[in-house]
């Protein structure tokens, strides 16, 4: 049967003072975005969501309730559980300690390999922004569908370039995938990962035609990628199997609370998809690398393939890209925040003001490129350009205001 989680663990530290330790970003209440659905062409727009309720909602038609979950940290439990009252506690899977994306896709993976041996789950992310959700849908089919038809393939979805990003890893595609209705142009074999490029090789990349970004979404069968992780990341298989023998009994949470914090921090591309993507039936087209001695083989081989989802796709980690959810005025300044727009510019032009605190005008005279954000207890002021700095500014800060 088809399952999905949602991964929302993430602090958001690029996003601070906004989202803070205990409020973090997917929790924060500040998209309001024009509906992009059944109510967009009348020109309405949602009441200010969280990106969270956002990726909730992305579910309906995709999975049935009961088998939707979401993977955050432990001390996130209450506060997801007030956004999303419809999610039961046992789909809320709650990690002691971050250890990357690798392990908590494992988790899943455990949890739903011992719930249903035949289990399909998708893996999506609670911090993106993907129009228009009609196509959104069709594509995750097609993956799905993928994996139904061979349980032994790893999904990953890769999305249209617009630009020349460097912030993005890219996925080349390889040979076409037949045999799926509907997805002739959409499913390929993957022919390689690659590193976030410097700008004259995302040019490159884009103009080929060949790649495609990183989305950080999948489709796997659980019990092929446990398998995987046995091979290839098998400290994290040993333990997370220790966490799936004692899921659903009384020493559920213990066992969970000792084991998972000693799981290697890795993410699900460093540790599984690209060495799956060097080996086995995507080899002839990726650089050889021997498996080491000690890896259990795996008969017969995965095969690493992406869907091109072709969407609008806006990863809000950062107030640069936050700022893209905005409707800029006649200069090129962006209000944002349930506060924002009461903030006053005059001559300024492309700036950004976030604000939660109608008691505190904020006010900018002659300034460009300003990035703004005030809360009640911080102010960040910032140039635009600068904002990729700001774990480093988030770092220094006192305990009490991270």
């Amino acid at each position: 049967m088809r399952y999905a989680m949602i991964m929302a663990g993430g602090s958001g530290t690029r996003l601070w003072p906004m989202s803070r330790a205990q409020r973090p970003k997917q929790l924060l209440p500040f998209i309001t975005r024009k509906a992009s659905s059944a109510d967009a062409s009348s020109g309405a727009s949602h009441a200010p969501r969280s990106l969270i309720e956002i990726a909730a909602a992305r579910l309906h038609d995709l999975v049935p309730p009961e088998r939707r979950f979401i993977c955050t940290a432990e001390s996130y439990r209450s506060a997801i559980k007030a956004a999303l009252p419809d999610f039961s506690d046992d789909r809320i899977l709650g990690e002691p300690m971050g250890r990357d994306t690798v392990n908590a896709v494992g988790l899943a993976a455990a949890v739903f390999h011992k719930l249903d041996a035949s289990a399909i789950f998708a893996v999506l992310t609670a911090d993106h922004l993907i129009e228009p959700q009609a196509v959104f849908r069709d594509r995750m089919d097609v993956g799905f569908r993928l994996v139904e038809a061979d349980p032994r393939r790893l999904v990953t979805f890769s999305i249209k370039p617009t630009y020349p990003a460097t912030g993005f890893g890219y996925v080349e595609r390889g040979q076409p995938i037949a045999g799926i209705t509907g997805s002739k142009g959409l499913a390929f074999k993957v022919a390689r990962f690659v590193e976030k490029p410097n700008a004259q090789r995302a040019q490159a990349y884009v103009e080929s035609g060949h790649f495609a970004w990183n989305s950080g979404m999948f489709v796997f069968h659980a019990g092929t990628f446990m398998e995987c992780l046995a091979r290839y990341k098998p400290e994290s298989h040993a333990g997370l199997m220790k966490i799936a023998s004692a899921w659903g009994t009384p020493a559920q949470q213990s066992v969970l609370a000792e084991v998972y914090p000693t799981l290697p921090k890795i993410s699900v591309d460093y540790a599984v998809m690209e060495p799956a993507s060097r080996e086995g039936s995507n080899a002839a087209s990726a650089p050889a690398h021997p498996p080491a001695p000690s890896q259990p083989s795996m008969s017969p081989p995965v095969e690493v393939c992406t869907v091109l989802m072709d969407v609008r796709w806006l990863d809000v980690g950062s107030w640069p890209s936050y700022a893209e959810t905005l409707e800029p005025d006649a200069d090129g300044n962006r209000r944002g925040g349930p506060a924002g727009e009461q903030a006053v510019i005059v001559n300024g032009k492309r700036n950004l003001v976030v604000s939660d605190d109608p008691s505190h005008t904020v006010s900018i005279l002659g300034a460009e490129d300003l990035i703004i954000v005030h809360t009640k207890d911080a102010t960040l002021v910032m140039p635009r350009a600068k904002a990729e700095e700001l774990k480093t500014l988030h770092a220094a800060m006192d305990e009490r205001l991270r």
